[in-house]
């Protein structure tokens, strides 16, 4: 059998896989180091236009199975670049784009050796784009553990950090066992389906036979703790906090947003394309790890003190707002689906705008040997004053607080979709983590406009390159312009999904 391979539709990993070899080997040649970062932000866009022009067409999909063995039935394709999918990959472009800004100086500061750094940030973008365009389970994994491989190395780039070859590892030694378990899982489901493709799985489970059941139900839930390893919800997160703070800080925000993006695209696809039938048993299990990982998180962010952890823990309650919706099981999937979607694409401006101030003021708060902490941002609006209000205005989204409207709306959405499939107790607990949520972000926004504490050096400030600068004021242009208009994003959601 000879599949046919429709090149436009994979043209985004495409790109990326021509420039990601392209720029190792300019690096190999000696082309200087300056050039790498633009040329990779240069790859980003085009890809981004790619995505942009496969948005004006039809759905397009490639790498076809026609129907049974004897040709019967209809096409299951393996990748499919249909709305929902472009969305996703525009929204993973933009972040990454903002991470290469964020990269520039980073780069230089910690000695990395920039070749490597663009290729593996290129070879993990790749894997998320592809991600979110699988429809079979055999590309997901692939594609998931494309995604994760390289940020293996990226996390450890900085060579004879300590802390960096520790944070690596644990990522490392999480992702595998993440991997066993879900390729436990995807087995159990083939071997109770006979299906690999998602659109013949959902009939299969349909009709399963009732010996079938049980096999099919433990496969389901093993697919489900691999992907919240992926997204670290609770209580497969222990890993995220030292990692985000072991990590070099674009490395974090990569994690925290685009990795994180990728991951809650695979899970929506597998449970609203492959598991639909099986509802009653992932709609249970997501609510409870919904209510776990936003309690979790909010509660540990009370007690941080440096600003990278307060981040992470902050990431893994967003992330329990994030499945919540999906806590509705079969009933009105589409609309929570839609929700998540919604969510993800809001906390994608807002945490990369966070990252970047504090990329921001780690370059000159911080010093070499020490994390920055909280309190290295009191007093930050008496001398950068631009910076101090882009980060106020990031946690007053994050919180979900006015003038912040895209955090209110973002929270919303998921509270009226969870509602409306039933599991009210899930939307209270909501509402009273973001209470909780409320205590830290608007302490640390507070402080910024505080009187600065006695410290060496006295005020801090925000030690902004262009590339970092840039990368704040897109950020902070997005959060303005999506909170005075968030129907933007709801809108395209609603259409997509």
């Amino acid at each position: 059998m000879i599949q046919g391979i429709d090149y436009a539709a994979i043209a985004p990993p495409l790109i990326l896989a021509v420039a990601a070899v392209g720029l190792l080997l300019a690096d190999a040649f000696d082309v200087p180091r300056r050039l790498l970062g633009p040329l990779c932000g240069a790859a980003l866009a085009i890809a981004l236009g790619a995505v942009a022009a496969l948005a004006a067409g039809d759905r397009r999909a490639t790498f076809c199975l026609t129907g049974d063995l004897r040709g019967n039935g209809p096409p299951s394709c393996s990748y499919v670049a249909d709305d929902f999918t472009l969305l996703f990959q525009g929204i993973v472009l933009a972040a990454a784009l903002v991470v290469v800004l964020l990269s520039l100086r980073e780069i230089t500061a910690s000695r990395m050796p920039a070749g490597e750094y663009h290729f593996l940030l290129l070879a993990a973008i790749i894997g998320a784009l592809t991600l979110v365009a699988a429809r079979d389970l055999i590309l997901l994994v692939v594609a998931l553990e494309t995604l994760s491989l390289p940020v293996f190395a990226l996390v450890a780039l900085r060579r004879y950090d300590g802390a960096a070859s520790e944070a690596a590892l644990k990522l490392f030694l999480v992702s595998v066992v993440s991997a066993a378990i879900m390729l436990f899982g995807i087995s159990l489901v083939y071997g109770a389906t006979g299906a690999m493709h998602l659109d013949r799985i959902a009939p299969a489970l349909e009709r399963l036979p009732a010996h079938l059941d049980p096999v099919a139900s433990v496969g389901v839930v093993l697919v489900l703790a691999g992907f919240g390893f992926k997204v670290a919800a609770v209580p497969f997160h222990f890993w995220a906090p030292d990692v985000y703070q072991g990590a070099p800080l674009p490395v974090a925000a990569f994690l925290s947003v685009v990795s994180k993006a990728a991951g809650f695209a695979g899970l929506a696809i597998v449970l609203a394309l492959g598991f639909p039938a099986y509802g009653h048993v992932w709609g249970p299990l997501v609510a409870v790890l919904a209510a776990l990982t936003m309690t979790l998180g909010n509660l540990l962010a009370l007690r941080q003190r440096t600003a990278i952890r307060l981040l992470a823990w902050s990431s893994i309650a967003q992330s329990g707002y994030m499945i919540a919706p999906l806590a509705v099981g079969a009933r009105r999937l589409p609309e929570a689906v839609a929700a998540t979607t919604a969510y993800v694409a809001l906390y994608a401006v807002m945490n990369l705008g966070a990252f970047a101030v504090v990329v921001a003021v780690h370059r000159r708060s911080a010093g070499r040997g020490r994390w920055v902490t909280l309190d290295d941002f009191r007093g930050l609006a008496r001398s950068s004053p631009a910076s101090a209000a882009a980060l106020a205005f990031f946690l007053i989204c994050l919180a979900g607080l006015p003038p912040g409207v895209m955090g209110l709306f973002a929270k919303v959405v998921v509270f009226r979709a969870t509602v409306a499939g039933g599991v009210t107790w899930l939307a209270v607990v909501m509402a009273v983590n973001t209470v909780i949520g409320l205590y830290y972000y608007l302490t640390w926004a507070a402080s910024l406009f505080a009187a600065p504490a006695d410290r060496p050096g006295g005020a801090p400030a925000a030690d902004a390159g262009p590339a970092v600068r840039a990368a704040i004021a897109a950020t902070a242009a997005g959060a303005i312009v999506l909170s005075a208009a968030p129907q933007l994003v709801l809108q395209t959601v609603s259409t997509v999904t």
